[in-house]
């Protein structure tokens, strides 16, 4: 028996969203997210998952699933790691893939937050910039995929999104801005819905849909705002060259 597997995957960018989308897809009659929400899958990021193979996968998170609805899972971390777009693309060829993308500050800032408010980070927020490199280097066996103190080269979108891109058909990869679902939700929903070939439902983003916040996210200090938007201004060149965006696509 084939085993079942997902139509489609939400794999990023952490602290953009994708918590939103998650409830928001799984309001649609046609379409099954797998549960619970938390912790996400990780299959294709943590090695130790991945070595168990698809029956795992599918018997874990997919089974039950009727033939007729869509599936889908969401692991925020699949978009940063470099192996992630291979395995999935041998396992699931046809999948569609969905990505939001925050401005790349207040990602960085939410992220540090995160951290804070989860007991992982005891640091400002310009020392744990400086410290990042070093944190990476030295990241100890059981935060390999977690990687808390990740907070700038998260950003770096355009490098990870042209793994995916180029292990996929452009056609079956979605890009948004987060920035786009927050002034327009039903919208981005509707673009959503298209792109995965289920009915338009824009009412589904209205109403209340759990977000994944952490506190102080929008508080950024002005002078490491400047700082890190110089910082993503090369970066977000050339992910706005690989996307057809703006120049600028967050006026930083």
């Amino acid at each position: 028996m084939t085993p079942r597997l997902p139509d489609f995957i939400i794999g990023g960018a952490p602290r953009s969203g994708t918590t939103w989308l998650y409830y928001l897809l799984d309001r649609h009659p046609q379409i099954a997210m797998a549960k619970p929400p938390r912790p996400e899958p990780k299959f294709f990021l943590v090695d130790e998952l991945y070595r168990q193979g698809v029956e795992y996968y599918s018997k874990r998170w997919f089974e039950g699933i009727p033939a007729g609805k869509m599936a889908g899972e969401k692991s925020t971390n699949y978009l940063e790691d470099a192996a992630v777009a291979e395995r999935i693309r041998a396992a699931l060829p046809r999948a569609k893939l969905i990505f939001i993308l925050r401005n790349p500050v207040d990602r960085a800032y939410s992220n540090y937050r995160w951290s804070r408010m989860n007991g992982m980070e005891s640091e400002e927020f310009a020392a744990a910039l400086a410290l990042e490199s070093e944190r990476e280097r030295n990241l100890s066996p059981e935060l390999r995929f977690s990687r808390p103190h990740a907070y700038f080269s998260r950003g770096l979108y355009a490098d990870h999104l042209q793994r995916f891109f180029s292990a996929f058909p452009r056609e079956q990869v979605l890009v948004l801005r987060l920035e786009d679902c927050v002034t327009d939700g039903p919208g981005a929903a509707k673009q959503v819905h298209r792109f995965l070939g289920v009915a338009p439902r824009p009412g589904d983003a209205t109403g209340d849909l759990e977000r994944n916040e952490a506190d102080g996210e929008g508080d950024v200090p002005e002078a490491i705002r400047a700082e890190l938007a110089a910082r993503y201004a090369e970066p977000n060149r050339r992910l706005a060259a690989l996307l057809g965006w703006p120049e600028d696509p967050w006026r930083t």
